[in-house]
């Protein structure tokens, strides 16, 4: 990828257009770590929804474990939420330009990690495994979240096809009546949320194969895309640092 894609993709200079291609990228990830994660640790990752829902199902008929599991889900996806905004501000009051590259790197090396190491932490601990996977989703949802101004979100297909619902509806009452036809714009949130989805799928489909051929080295792959992702404006701040140092 070119080197000034690569920077309008993850740098501080935010785009409409920047932001619809990069969350294309994170919803194929998210769909691959979820999926591959939901075949190795029997738990689902980024589906918070469904995880606090089970959570009271688990509660109510004393299924104690079950419910440890759910907090320690929740508890992990929110934590990572939580770190990705502070980053941000910190980058943002240092007037860094990796602000939203940090956290995506970070992710990177955390998938790194697990697909190094993934196998002996699920053998040594299934919470701990589960939690430092959620950690990760919680970390690259925030991303995307806090620079579309909670538009997008990668994770979230719930909201996603409802969101695609309602602007189908709309469609299809503008082609009825034909004086109120799709606005520019609705047209194209349509083919965003479509497209997200849609990788979603692809992402899930892919996380799914790749853990049932090569087991948690699949994450290995995804940790390069989401490295190449983040590292231009991360030089681009370590560069001016060393300028103002030799200054």
């Amino acid at each position: 990828m070119p080197v000034y894609y690569l920077r309008r993709l993850t740098g501080a200079r935010r785009t409409k257009r920047g932001n619809r291609h990069l969350a294309r990228y994170l919803a194929l990830i998210a769909g691959a770590v979820n999926a591959g994660g939901f075949l190795a640790l029997g738990h689902y990752t980024s589906h918070m929804s469904g995880v606090v829902a089970a959570m009271s199902d688990d509660l109510a008929t004393g299924r104690l474990r079950l419910f440890a599991i759910g907090v320690v889900s929740v508890v992990s996806f929110f934590s990572g939420a939580v770190l990705t905004t502070l980053l941000i501000r910190v980058a943002r009051a240092r007037r860094m330009t990796s602000e939203y590259a940090l956290p995506l790197l970070m992710e990177a090396l955390l998938l790194a990690g697990f697909a190094l190491v993934g196998a002996r932490v699920l053998e040594w601990n299934l919470l701990l495994a589960i939690g430092y996977v959620c950690f990760a989703m919680g970390l690259q949802n925030a991303v995307i979240t806090k620079l579309s101004h909670a538009i997008i979100r990668t994770t979230h297909v719930t909201g996603m096809v409802t969101d695609t619902g309602i602007l189908v509806g709309r469609w299809i009452f503008g082609r009825l009546v034909r004086s109120q036809p799709m606005s520019a714009a609705d047209v194209l949130s349509l083919r965003l949320l479509s497209s997200l989805v849609l990788l979603f799928f692809v992402g899930g489909l892919a996380g799914a194969v790749g853990f049932e051929r090569v087991g948690w080295i699949f994450l290995l792959p995804l940790a390069v895309v989401l490295g190449a992702l983040a590292v231009v404006p991360v030089m681009d701040d370590l560069k001016t640092t060393r300028e103002r140092q030799a200054a």
